[in-house]
């Protein structure tokens, strides 16, 4: 238990969040296994040192685990693959390349047996450009451009996901023209969401993927009559961050109505539930098991198939940021720190990185709570509430809005937050004309760039106003340039 916080205190402070008796603890939960820290106090990832880290590519930086996301990667295909050999049925776990997606991290993920999920053009081409089987990827998204759509039939694309009644119609033209018969889902909402946030909850009807209950009949029976389409199952999404499988229960039995009454004109091998499963953002998050939610959710199916008689039909799922979340720690240098009082007789300790909402956008976009660390010593200061903000010109930039740091963060000090593997990479922007940071891949003791940072260069390159023979250089290692060794 840490010290009792005040009555003025406890409005400043979330529910959830007590002060520790000292502010060093690295939470299982939160952090990369390998995390740990080092004789001197600072903290090592996957063997090395944020001082090396540092060092060699600046700051911010995100570093990636490169065995924790083949470990959470192994660990989903089995506990699916498991759960569905019990009923006598076959599982695909899909990587949902939205999370994070870069060549590497599909080398990653498909040597661990997973197929990847999609919803640009961008985003196949990483996957394709990684090596990744095309009929093993799937392509998802609620407006698919005719190029986009002609380029997945070209290369052999294992399915895509249809979210409107002219997506049908442009993919079997397409499909046609190409002389291809082209592998389809059904997108339905469910009528079942998630108690998420209010912007990641995507199964109530008011909103713009996929078709209802009543639109998914509909839309079956006209891809049915197009040779040029091949339906070959349905699916849903409930939301993410998702901690248990209740919902999908319930969504389960909606989707296995449909499916039971759709039999009737075909075969329907396969089942796609989404995902969307949660992690550990603080200490009081608490996530069940994948393997726990993998049998909740295929016994479910199970269980509404038996009901009605008819077999199971294979499962797919999309686990989400489960598998590279906890992997990622973004690694930030204190620039100033500074103390305001925030209500009567209470202060707070703003701490101020040189990162902030152009790496991290989810706390600005949905309040997502972070946690952060003092990685660079130990110390034996009592625990101040603090809130972690980033260096751009915008109040709402905050990285980690309430946590305990020691009192004696000082400039120079390194700060990392864990669980930024997803969605903070692929939602960074230029903010500011900010240098998005390098990716940092850590294994074995060693550390290997596997997307390469920004430098002021290359924003510049892409400003037409600017003569490049003219335009100034920043080397990198620089403050302009700050993301160092990219070897």
């Amino acid at each position: 238990m840490g010290p009792p916080v005040s009555a003025s205190h406890s409005a400043l402070v979330p529910e959830w969040l007590t002060a520790p008796a000292e502010a060093n603890e690295l939470v299982a939960s939160v952090w990369p296994s390998s995390a740990h820290r080092a004789a001197d106090g600072s903290v090592r990832l996957g063997g090395v040192s944020v001082f090396d880290l540092r060092e060699r590519f600046g700051t911010p930086l995100y570093v990636l685990d490169e065995d924790e996301v083949r470990a959470h990667a192994q660990r989903a295909r089995r506990a699916f693959e498991a759960a569905a050999d019990r009923h006598g049925i076959r599982a695909r776990v899909y990587y949902a390349g939205k999370a994070f997606l870069s060549t590497e991290v599909v080398r990653w993920v498909t040597d661990e047996g997973l197929a990847v999920d999609v919803c640009t053009r961008g985003e196949l081409e990483v996957a394709l450009a990684a090596g990744a089987d095309p009929a093993r990827l799937g392509f998802h998204g609620n407006n698919k451009s005719v190029s986009e759509l002609e380029r997945a039939v070209e290369v052999g694309i294992g399915s895509v996901v249809l979210d409107s009644p002219i997506e049908i119609e442009r993919l079997a033209a397409i499909a046609d023209r190409r002389g291809a018969v082209q592998p389809v889902l059904v997108r339905v909402r469910t009528g079942v969401h998630a108690e998420t946030h209010a912007f990641l909850a995507t199964a109530h009807e008011d909103q713009k993927f996929g078709f209802s209950l009543d639109g998914a009949s509909a839309a079956v029976a006209r891809i049915r009559e197009l040779p040029s389409l091949r339906f070959v199952g349905l699916h849903a999404h409930i939301g993410s961050q998702i901690f248990d499988s209740s919902g999908f229960r319930e969504s389960a039995a909606r989707l296995v109505d449909l499916h039971a009454d759709l039999l009737a004109g075909g075969d329907i091998p396969l089942l796609n539930v989404g995902g969307g499963f949660g992690i550990s953002y603080t200490s009081v998050d608490d996530p069940r098991p994948i393997e726990e939610i993998a049998d909740g959710i295929v016994d479910a199916i199970a269980d509404e198939c038996a009901v009605r008689g008819i077999p199971v039909p294979d499962v797919a799922t999309e686990p989400g940021r489960v598998i590279v979340g906890q992997a990622g720690v973004t690694l930030y240098e204190v620039g100033t720190v500074k103390t305001v009082t925030a209500a009567e007789n209470v202060e707070r300790t703003y701490v101020s990185v040189d990162g902030g909402m152009s790496d991290n956008a989810r706390p600005a976009l949905y309040g997502a709570d972070f946690s952060a660390r003092l990685v660079s010593r130990t110390s034996g200061a009592a625990p101040a509430l603090s809130r972690v903000v980033g260096h751009h010109c915008e109040s709402g930039d905050i990285v980690v809005d309430a946590e305990y740091l020691p009192a004696d963060v000082t400039p120079g000090d390194l700060l990392a937050v864990p669980a930024t593997g997803a969605y903070c990479f692929s939602l960074a922007s230029n903010y500011n004309y900010t240098p998005r940071p390098p990716v940092v891949a850590v294994r074995d003791g060693e550390a290997r760039v596997i997307v390469r940072g920004e430098t002021i260069d290359d924003l510049l390159a892409r400003d037409v106003g600017v003569a490049a023979s003219t335009g100034p250089s920043f080397p990198r290692g620089t403050a302009a340039s700050p993301h160092g060794d990219t070897e």
